[in-house]
């Protein structure tokens, strides 16, 4: 069953002569959902082997899995950023997995252990993707600060951090040799960097509209891209001209991946719409339609009979290709527990829209971003058992009541809480906070809990 997803499944499958699958291919053997996380999951990213996966969360965490015997098992919970995790990608041949985050920083893990082996950090602008070069020795990431920064996974040192880039960078990708790097920016524009020389290359393509997504096709020769206009496409690197125009989304491209062996290329976007193409002739292939939400990420297997795909759910979950699998009904439900009606209590409407995404009201934290509100008024900021707070709030002597929630929302946390893990959340309406503060004393009441069977 494929949880808290309510899917129409499209197929457009053109007559070719489709490979031969053996019985332990990848579309038969992989489970239906990676679930663990307690947010929205931002990347997915499966395993060379095609036996394990990684994902990454808005809850601050990435999570390593097993994709044996139909079944997602969590075999190590990365945590140590202090931000939603963007991305995170496998060290080829190592035990080595590197992600970036929200909080400026990228980390290098030991994927056996859960050790933090490093983590660079930036100047505190998102970084939004990373790569690493197919022989494992350099990563790089595309940052909000408008660089491209360059790694040494073998010295565990930054080596450069390009500029040039009038907008945030939003992707990278590495040439198939390693000895280029692209990046995608806001600025419109894909540009080449010198990895050995760890100086800018020159500019490739120029879009006019903000590009999300670059990625290196196997000849070496050609990029894809996707853009925010919906639009994605093949570019020549040698010329910047565009040599294939593909299917245009309606909204941003926010995904795409490469099955070289299978020789399949796949585009996400945020209509909830993904395409997989034939490299060979860019000739559609597949089609797949989610409407209930962008497709955030998402990881093809090798062998191109079956993808990963992540979106506003808490799990990924599994699009098989090849052989088709007919839709079953989804476990979970839609809308999201932060897309709620417009007509509901106006408290309860600003606590999914502003705090539903990190918090839950019951003893459980679900593996949420943030702790658990439950019995929130009264209690000494950093003080949850079991939730692993910043010293800036281990350190905190402020009680959460009517006055203390009240300037949390005026100042922000960045004013009333800083160096802590909340992100910068401010209601400008009076009414709106009060509404919110009076909705969490009720809802977080743990008299009010028991009294109604919670």
């Amino acid at each position: 069953m494929l949880s808290a997803w309510v899917l129409a499944v499209l197929a457009f499958v053109v007559p070719i002569n489709p490979p031969a699958h053996a019985q332990g291919d990848a579309a038969t053997s992989m489970p239906e959902t990676l679930e663990g996380h307690g947010g929205p999951v931002r990347s997915v990213a499966i395993g060379a082997d095609s036996a394990h996966a990684l994902t990454s969360s808005f809850d601050y965490s990435a999570i390593y899995w097993g994709l044996e015997a139909h079944k997602g098992r969590e075999l190590m919970r990365l945590e140590g950023h202090d931000a939603a995790v963007n991305d995170a990608a496998f060290v080829p041949n190592t035990d080595i997995a590197v992600t970036a985050s929200d909080d400026g920083s990228v980390a290098v893990w030991n994927l056996d252990t859960g050790e933090m082996l490093k983590r660079f950090r930036g100047p505190g602008d998102k970084v939004l993707a990373v790569d690493v070069s197919r022989d494992g020795h350099y990563a790089a990431s595309a940052g909000w600060d408008r660089r491209v920064r360059l790694y040494d996974l073998k010295e565990l040192k930054e080596l450069a951090a390009f500029e040039g880039h009038r907008g945030n960078v939003n992707d990278v990708a590495f040439s198939p040799d390693g000895e280029t790097l692209y990046s995608a920016s806001y600025d419109g524009t894909i540009q080449s960097w010198n990895v050995k020389e760890r100086k800018p290359g020159r500019p490739i393509y120029s879009h006019g509209w903000g590009l999300n997504i670059v990625r290196a096709l196997p000849d070496g020769k050609s990029l894809l891209f996707g853009s925010l206009d919906g639009s994605a496409g093949v570019v020549d690197i040698e010329s910047g001209e565009v040599l294939v125009d593909l299917a245009v989304h309606n909204g941003p491209i926010l995904s795409a991946d490469i099955a070289v062996e299978a020789g399949m290329a796949l585009v996400g976007g945020a209509d909830g719409v993904v395409r997989v193409y034939r490299m060979a002739d860019w000739i559609l292939l597949h089609t797949f339609e989610n409407p209930n939400g962008p497709i955030w990420g998402a990881s093809l297997a090798k062998d191109g009979t079956a993808a990963m795909l992540a979106g506003l759910d808490d799990a990924a979950f599994l699009w098989q290709i090849s052989p088709r699998k007919a839709f079953e009904p989804p476990m979970g439900e839609f809308p999201r527990r932060f897309q709620i009606s417009a007509d509901a209590d106006p408290g309860e409407r600003q606590f999914a829209r502003k705090c539903s995404v990190c918090h839950t009201l019951t003893k459980d934290g679900a593996n949420r971003a943030g702790p658990s509100l439950y019995g929130l008024f009264g209690r000494h900021a950093g003080t949850l058992e079991g939730y692993a707070y910043s010293d800036a709030l281990k350190n905190s002597t402020i009680v959460w009541n009517d006055e203390t929630i009240a300037k949390l929302f005026d100042d922000g946390p960045d004013v009333v809480t800083p160096g802590s893990k909340m992100p910068v959340q401010r209601l400008k309406s009076v009414e709106d906070r009060d509404a919110l503060i009076a909705y969490l004393k009720r809802a977080t009441d743990p008299s009010a809990a028991s009294a109604s069977g919670q």
